[in-house]
């Protein structure tokens, strides 16, 4: 008896410092991966904010070089790098700069560069951007014709007295050796963590290894969250890395340059510090057991008593006149059953104790807790609501249990909510959901609602317990960012961005099940004189003006963008060339007519258009765009305002 009553206890015993162990090793994984994920997603958006700053300054300092050019002079070599060369400090800031004619050519640079001077750059984007549009502008990177090194170009517009476009002003950014990309290249997290910077195009700008610059980033089957990434989305995920590992992840967008900041921690990493916690708290638990084991044996030893005297004592805890039984003798089967009833008697104080502390910090935590929590029993009936969930909702228990809360549900979102309740009810899987919740005060909020299911030891289902949190300003953040990063601000039509998506999907949908659609792409002609007589701002209401027209001549279910400056396109899913050609037409119709007035003189502008269907042969998006640019430019070239359909 003496035997199996001490083995029962040490093994009591080691499954308590198991169970400690597994539940640590649980909680602290979870309470680290949110300390993480907090972390790394602050780390994201200081770097985020810093390149932003960066390239602000940087901007702002070419916009103060652009204005000492003077546009009245010509724009010759020599002056222009002596005045280059003034303004020396910049390098500072860039490792190169740039002045290039408004024909595309190289007029000077500083550092001199053999092979620049004189080069021809009309086919760069950068500058293509600054003839059309004008406006500050961070390019993708590229290789250096002269250096043979990648580089990023950040550019401002150089303009004469009369405001026309006169040429670029530069400052060239080194990708491998600049000492703007140095510095985000030296940023750890840890032993093993890091940051990278992508560019929206899918390019390494920033990686700690050298290797991994200017590759395209893994694809969206390698890490699922970085291709989130790149259409937009912002915060923190679990994925892996190229080499596999699993790694914290958190990103951040830097709108103004088109660039995705990503800070990486992996697993092994994030979760060192509880290893070695979870490892010595074993060694304390194994040497806690052994010091029991060894306690006991020496309790039980002593602790049995004579039987009558255990009898008497037994009786006189039953009444509450004693605490305990106390039998001194050396009788160890009397001691074991003494120390038994002594351990239980003090266990159910302790318990009862226990008890009525738990419910009151119970009691105190759910009250003041700024989450709304509620707690429903197992037939769906609520019984409980903190005061933050009344607060927040406006609704008191008593108003819950007479109207019910799956009523205040929006009813746009109710049916869904209330079939997913009903499973939880019937399978006991949690319950978790976004919806619209309508308060007691009429107005209509985003919630995330999640519950549950609470059981005995036994199996036996005590209710649900859940949590109710306010949303709405997150939601209403996200789809404000879904938006703007896919439209024109100018027109609210879609940008290049959204549009190329939108005709990728298109695409797959025709490569898979053979759901034709047509293209029409166009520019308009005479536009460049109501800029340069009118201003920008005549030029914005034109454009406005023509987004809104066309807007009236498509289906719903079409697409229209605004594909960069005066070129817009339409992608029409489920469309065939003949009709795609009767829009076209339309189009052309109804922006003849519009015209805008300016010191008493109207401005009208026409289209030429490209239109072109999918065929078996289109891979990309790229051969029906370069169709129906070609088509356009065609349709230009015969005399303007005048739909062509491409033929090859």
């Amino acid at each position: 008896m003496h035997k199996r009553l001490l083995l029962g206890l040490a093994i009591g015993w080691v499954v308590v410092v198991a169970v400690i162990l597994v539940w640590t090793w649980q909680s602290g994984q979870s309470l680290i991966r949110q300390a993480n994920n907090a972390h790394l997603d602050y780390e994201a958006r200081l770097i985020a904010a810093d390149i932003e700053q960066s390239i602000d300054l940087r901007i702002k300092v070419l916009k103060r070089l652009a204005r000492t050019l003077d546009p009245s002079q010509p724009l010759d070599a020599p002056a222009l790098r002596g005045e280059l060369r003034k303004h020396d400090a910049l390098l500072a800031l860039f490792d190169g700069m740039i002045v290039i004619g408004s024909e595309g050519r190289v007029l000077a640079d500083w550092p001199w560069q053999e092979g620049r001077p004189g080069l021809d750059v009309t086919d760069r984007t950068y500058f293509q951007f600054q003839r059309h549009v004008g406006r500050p502008y961070v390019s993708e990177p590229f290789f250096g014709r002269a250096s043979e090194t990648p580089l990023v170009m950040i550019s401002v517009p150089l303009h004469d007295r009369n405001g026309d476009f006169a040429g670029v002003l530069g400052g060239v950014i080194s990708v491998l050796h600049g000492s703007f990309f140095d510095k985000l290249r030296s940023i750890r997290i840890g032993g093993q963590g890091f940051a990278a910077v992508m560019s929206v195009a899918g390019k390494v700008l920033v990686h700690p290894d050298y290797d991994w610059l200017l590759r395209p980033v893994p694809s969206a089957q390698q890490n699922p969250w970085l291709d989130l990434a790149l259409s937009g989305w912002e915060g923190t995920a679990i994925g892996p890395l190229v080499s596999g590992e699993m790694a914290l992840q958190a990103y951040q967008q830097v709108w103004s340059a088109g660039w995705i900041v990503g800070v990486f921690v992996p697993l092994e990493q994030a979760f060192a510090p509880l290893q070695w916690f979870v490892r010595n708290l074993w060694w304390v638990g194994a040497l806690t057991v052994v010091v029991m084991f060894a306690l006991l044996w020496w309790l039980l030893n002593i602790a049995l008593l004579p039987l009558h005297r255990l009898e008497r004592q037994i009786g006189a805890v039953g009444q509450g006149h004693r605490d305990q039984v106390d039998l001194r003798t050396h009788t160890t089967e009397l001691t074991k059953v003494a120390e038994t009833f002594n351990r239980v008697a003090h266990s159910r104080r302790e318990a009862e104790g226990r008890l009525l502390d738990r419910q009151a910090f119970l009691d105190a935590v759910l009250a003041s807790s700024p989450i709304g929590m509620f707690v429903y029993d197992p037939d769906g009936e609520i019984r409980y609501i903190n005061p933050a969930m009344s607060s927040l909702t406006g609704y008191t228990l008593d108003q819950y249990r007479q109207q019910g809360q799956l009523n205040h549900v929006h009813p746009d979102d109710r049916g869904d909510v209330i079939d997913l309740w009903a499973d939880s009810l019937a399978t006991g899987r949690d319950f978790q959901r976004q919806y619209r919740y309508i308060t007691a005060r009429g107005e209509t909020i985003w919630v995330e609602a999640h519950a549950t299911l609470v059981r005995l030891q036994s199996g036996k289902p005590l209710g649900f317990v859940g949590t109710l949190k306010d949303i709405t300003q997150r939601r209403e953040m996200e789809a404000l960012q879904r938006w703007e990063a896919e439209h024109d601000p100018l027109t609210g039509l879609l940008n290049r961005r959204g549009f190329e998506r939108r005709l990728e999907e298109a695409l797959a949908d025709w490569q898979k099940s053979q759901n034709s659609a047509a293209l029409i792409l166009f520019d308009l002609d005479h536009f460049k004189p109501i800029n340069d007589e009118g201003g920008h701002a005549l030029g914005d209401e034109m454009l406005q003006r023509i987004a809104a027209t066309i807007g009236l001549k498509v289906r719903k279910s079409d697409y229209l963008a605004r594909h960069g400056g005066d070129e817009f396109a339409v992608l029409m899913p489920g469309c065939g060339l003949e009709q795609a050609q009767n829009t076209a037409q339309a189009l052309r119709l109804a922006v003849e007519t519009l015209s805008v007035e300016h010191a008493g003189k109207q401005y009208r502008v026409s289209l030429s258009l490209g239109v072109t269907a999918f065929r078996d042969s289109d891979r990309t998006i790229d051969a029906p765009l370069q169709r129906a640019d070609q088509a356009s430019y065609q349709a230009k070239a015969q005399g303007r305002n005048r739909a062509v359909v491409a033929q090859d």
